[in-house]
């Protein structure tokens, strides 16, 4: 078996929770594009990352059926786990810093995957969500290639900033609820035009700052989880 590490990104405050991610620092053990997909399958996260340069910080991102050029809380595990001052994806460079308990990315709305970004009324709203069945996860009634990709959001105390969120990926490779998604905060984000504090999932956190020039933070915890 590939040697690989596992992270927990996104934490919450008390070190727990967040969203597993799947390292494997060597990627030159597996160069192929098929190989890396496979991997990620049978890994079963919702994201896998291959370092291909770890002083360059080139990393490769793959879900259990398909290959991101971006993805938030890969860039932001890797970024913890690589400690560089940038990262380099297909989709463009991310800005890292590191501060404190907190590894922060710089990335931008429009390399995040598409996402339907739905609002509730009220975070107790999210919370009774269930998970929509695939065949009613299109909102024309028909899943498309896997279904529709959902992040349900709702406002704790919108004066604060403080959001309430859920995602549903809608595909079909086992992943029914994701735990914490950093490119779903960004696009959030983008689209509010202010700095977020998302709970996400059973209990991760995710936090965002808009920058100039249309590039936003995004930030959380990352453990080690074996």
């Amino acid at each position: 078996m590939t040697d690989y590490d596992v992270l927990r990104v996104f934490c919450g405050p008390n070190g727990g929770y967040g969203n597993e991610l799947g390292v494997v620092r060597d990627g030159s053990v597996l160069p192929g594009r098929d190989a890396r997909q496979q991997l990620a399958a049978e890994l079963g996260f919702s994201e896998t990352v291959f370092v291909d340069d770890p002083e360059r910080g080139v990393i490769d991102i793959y879900t259990p059926t398909l290959r991101l050029p971006f993805a938030g809380h890969p860039c932001v595990g890797a970024a913890w786990l690589l400690d560089v001052p940038e990262l380099v994806t297909p989709a463009g460079v991310v800005g890292v810093r590191l501060d404190g308990e907190f590894s922060w990315i710089e990335a931008r709305a429009e390399w995040a995957p598409a996402r339907t970004l739905r609002q509730y009324a009220s975070a107790a709203e999210v919370d009774a969500l269930p998970v929509p069945p695939k065949g009613e996860r299109s909102e024309k009634g028909a899943p498309d290639e896997g279904g529709e990709w959902i992040y349900a959001w709702a406002w704790e105390d919108e004066a604060a900033g403080r959001v309430r969120a859920r995602a549903f990926p809608g595909r079909d490779d086992g992943i029914e609820e994701d735990e914490a998604t950093g490119a779903a905060a960004l696009l959030l984000t983008d689209r509010l035009g202010r700095a977020l504090n998302i709970t996400q999932g059973l209990g991760s956190q995710i936090l965002t700052a808009p920058q100039p020039h249309g590039w936003i933070e995004v930030g959380g915890r990352v453990r080690l989880e074996r």
